[in-house]
């Protein structure tokens, strides 16, 4: 579904990432873990085509086609989406126009919003005066209606109070778990996700099939989700970039 090749990031004139590789195979969910300020969001941002972030080295194929120069709103027409962890305020937009524009037509925003009990948000302005649980089931309704390929999700527990986390984890793992069918142009077999997480707390609800951890603006190393967390708790994520162990991406 998704390669990135020998990427490196500027912003600003800064270096955010380095020769970054990684891959996200169709039909499964990969999780990135790393300390705050170590480029994950870079990572993502860059992958949506969000312009401030500039591409000097590498590229990315998506699903079999180089998007390296794509703007954004081509890139979602593919079939990319994105949950931001701090998402703006857009005052003046609904919540339920905004969905309805991101389904393309034939999608009715009170259908997709019950589930994440979102129906009384509908007719406010998008996260305006939203709690953290609410401004992150506000994107993932955006994102149910879109019903994109491949989810970049970045840190969708951040923020959200021990109630919420359930229902937003719940949500998370009920959009992954319907893999058939997206609204890219092409098809492949299932939907993938690229989930940042900070804390692993997602991966209670989510199954994840493979993790990397990103140190520095570049992958460090990558293995199985779960026995990778359990090191990171243990030992802290300097010991990942030296481990020998873990397979090298």
């Amino acid at each position: 579904m998704l390669e990135i090749e020998n990427l490196t990031v500027e912003i600003g004139g800064k270096t955010v990432l380095r020769n970054v590789n990684m891959s996200v195979l169709a039909g499964f969910t990969s999780v990135l873990f790393g300390p705050n300020g170590s480029g994950k969001s870079s990572l993502l941002m860059t992958i949506m085509g969000f312009s401030d972030y500039r591409v000097k080295e590498g590229r990315i194929v998506f699903m079999g086609e180089d998007i390296t120069d794509l703007p954004v709103h081509e890139r979602a027409k593919r079939g990319i989406g994105i949950l931001m962890q701090r998402p703006p305020n857009l005052v003046g937009v609904k919540l339920e126009d905004l969905v309805r524009v991101a389904g393309r037509g034939g999608v009715t925003p009170g259908d997709l919003a019950k589930p994440l009990q979102m129906n009384e948000f509908l007719g406010r302005d998008v996260n305006v005066g939203f709690s953290g649980g609410e401004i992150k089931r506000s994107e993932l309704l955006q994102l149910s209606a879109q019903n994109p390929c491949l989810y970049l999700l970045d840190e969708p527990e951040s923020g959200v109070d021990l109630e919420s986390i359930e229902r937003v984890g719940g949500a998370v793992k009920d959009l992954l778990v319907g893999r058939i069918g997206c609204a890219g142009k092409k098809s492949m077999d299932g939907k993938s996700a690229l989930i940042i997480t900070h804390t692993g707390q997602i991966l209670d609800y989510v199954e994840a099939d493979r993790a990397y951890v990103m140190c520095n603006g570049t992958i460090s190393c990558s293995g199985n989700p779960r026995e990778l967390l359990q090191e990171i708790r243990r030992k802290g994520y300097e010991e990942c970039v030296k481990c020998k162990i873990l397979q090298v991406a």
